[in-house]
């Protein structure tokens, strides 16, 4: 059956803050024509164009960075997941600064305002990106793999293992990913060792996180300098010793760190700037296998996008 390009019949917004950079951004999403593309512009920086492909990936430390001419747009992969998610092939994202806002550290509240922008099927037919062969990636020294085969739909099914309670070994498979991407991973917001907060912070990175937009897992003992930290920059009131998932907090899915890392990989395949027809398996990938990944589609089907 032919499927054709969908934009939205108006623009929207959200504000909020950045994951990482801390900055306060707007982000409106506006119409474009058929065979447009996705591209973000900065009109902070003289309404630079930023466009999501592979080869403008320029960091992956802690989330999805790009850049051109100059220009960087930080943690693109939830706002691309979203616009991948709902099957949107046409838009101009504009941003008034370098990091479009975290919300809740899911994708629902984009998914939502994109409804409310009415998506429109366009004339022109959408391009699929057909896995034809087996395409694999591995990371040995990360027991990273990612696999590709023929499938007739889009296929995920990812698996984390983390040896920690309330986390543990998380398995998820979606039949359909793009149908049934709106009720079963856009809800699933991103997660965080409570171990590795300290080390991320001397990065310069979750300047905006808190526990508005972050599931905590508390892998490890803390100490009361460390309970302190905590409290006064993100909330977070802990007691020496506490572990297991923050006990403040609700899953919105038993499984929701692994959907959450199914999110991740829809948006940084999203930089491929086409759907894909397939059956992508994922072992304890993150950004840098999922771009790694993501290269090996494009060299391996390059026909495809002549």
């Amino acid at each position: 059956m032919i499927k054709f390009q969908k934009t939205i019949r108006h623009s929207v917004s959200l504000t909020g803050v950045g994951l990482h950079t801390g900055v306060q951004s707007t982000i409106t999403f506006h119409p474009a024509e058929e065979n447009f593309g996705i591209k973000f512009v900065r009109t902070d920086k003289s309404d630079q164009i930023v466009t999501p492909f592979i080869d403008n990936v320029v960091d992956l430390t802690r989330g999805t960075t790009i850049e051109e001419n100059g220009v960087r747009v930080h943690t693109t992969e939830h706002v691309l997941s979203a616009c991948a998610g709902v099957g949107i092939s046409n838009l101009l994202i504009e941003l008034n600064s370098k990091e479009p806002p975290v919300m809740d550290g899911s994708a629902k509240d984009f998914v939502n305002v994109l409804i409310d922008g009415q998506i429109v099927e366009q004339k022109a037919e959408k391009k699929f990106l057909e896995i034809t062969q087996p395409v694999v990636y591995t990371d040995e020294e990360k027991d990273v793999e990612i696999v590709g085969v023929p499938f007739n739909g889009f296929k995920t099914t990812f698996t984390i293992h983390y040896d920690l309670e309330g986390l543990g070994v998380q398995y998820s498979s979606i039949q359909n990913t793009y149908t049934n991407y709106e009720k079963q991973i856009a809800p699933a917001r991103t997660f965080c060792l409570l171990s590795e907060v300290t080390a991320l912070m001397k990065q310069g990175l979750i300047r905006g996180g808190n526990l508005g937009n972050a599931v905590i897992i508390v892998d490890s003992d803390i100490n009361s300098e460390e309970v302190k930290l905590f409290k006064d920059q993100f909330g977070i009131r802990l007691y020496e010793g506490t572990k297991g998932l923050y006990k403040s907090q609700r899953l919105r899915f038993a499984n929701e760190p692994v959907r959450h890392k199914v999110l991740d990989l829809v948006g940084d395949l999203a930089l491929l700037g086409m759907p894909i027809r397939g059956h992508i398996t994922a072992i304890k990938s993150g950004h840098k296998g999922n771009v790694e990944f993501a290269k090996m589609l494009r060299d391996t089907f390059r026909n495809q996008f002549e």
